[in-house]
């Protein structure tokens, strides 16, 4: 509009002050687990922090059984276990009240990641969280938080508009209900997606909380590799264009870069919940990183995207 004040951008923080930043950042974000490998659960002690949450894994083809086991080890070793229920993997209402009762009575269970299930077909009438939701299964047995899965990036199978409208009803199915959610997102290689798709949400009104989906420190190859199978999309390029190098391959890359960027923009502390990482190269390695900058062992240059971790896995 003419004569409209146009605001100058904010300056960048200095250097103490970004560090501040991306500490608290990483401070307190969630990990994730397998529920195929529960034998790795003992190992996690002195690694990641008491009551930290650690989120399980629903894969498909894995039992629920599975998910229940693991969610119960992680209690029993101090931790908060957050399961995922993936709403096609489950035949119907016997089952899925099955697990979360067990969940909630054998393992605590108070918090969960409600997901439709990376399958085609549906095992039985849930084809999405909306519809796990919708049982009220989690409140009837004491769930009163869950977590829903956003996609900055796009999702590879659905459009924008018909994720933005399944968002609005789960938004409207929270407030009805009384279940607290938030959104944790899928994991990208930049942060102007991230940013731009929060601030999307808060334009439309959708103020639920975020906690960012980052993947922790892994080979070039292994980070492909896990792109590929999630649909990732235009920030794959961030991962450098050795990534056509075999040679390369091999070499650790770590969403430092990425932390900079959130902690040097405004929105950072005021839209972000929180971190989630996927811990692509081994929960121990992920843990020992995000501990170091947490403790604020790694150092900033001037100039430089990313930043270097004093730490071993």
């Amino acid at each position: 509009m003419p004569g409209a004040a146009v605001s100058p951008p904010l300056p960048a923080p200095g250097l103490e002050e970004e560090r501040r930043r991306i500490a608290a950042l990483v401070a307190g974000a969630s990990l994730e687990t397998a529920a195929r490998r529960p034998t790795d659960i003992d190992a996690y002690r002195g690694q990641i922090d008491p009551g930290s949450d650690v989120y399980v894994n629903h894969l498909p083809g894995e039992s629920y059984h599975e998910v229940i086991a693991v969610a119960a080890q992680l209690a029993r070793a101090g931790f908060n276990p957050v399961p995922h229920l993936g709403a096609r993997n489950f035949t119907g209402f016997t089952q899925l009240r099955d697990c979360i009762e067990r969940l909630a009575g054998e393992a605590g269970v108070r918090q969960v990641l409600a997901i439709a299930g990376d399958v085609a077909k549906p095992a039985g009438p849930y084809a999405s969280s909306l519809d796990l939701l919708a049982t009220g299964l989690l409140q009837k047995n004491g769930i009163q938080r869950a977590g829903i899965a956003g996609y900055p990036e796009q999702h590879a199978r659905i459009g924008s508009d018909t994720l933005r409208e399944a968002l609005r009803a789960k938004v409207a199915l929270g407030r009805k209900s009384g279940i607290e959610l938030y959104v944790v997102t899928q994991f990208c290689f930049e942060a102007a997606p991230i940013l731009a798709w929060i601030a999307r949400l808060r334009t439309s009104g959708i103020g639920l909380p975020v906690r960012i989906g980052l993947a922790g420190p892994a080979s070039l190859r292994t980070l492909l590799a896990y792109a590929l199978r999630c649909g990732i999309g235009a920030s794959v390029r961030a991962l450098g264009a050795d990534a056509a190098s075999i040679a390369h391959l091999v070499t650790q890359k770590g969403p430092e870069p990425i932390l900079r960027a959130l902690a040097a923009a405004p929105e950072a502390e005021r839209e972000i919940a929180g971190l989630h990482f996927f811990p692509f190269g081994g929960v121990r390695r992920t843990a020992a990183w995000q501990r170091a900058i947490a403790g604020g062992r790694f150092s900033l240059e001037p100039g430089q995207a990313g930043f270097r971790v004093d730490y071993r896995a």
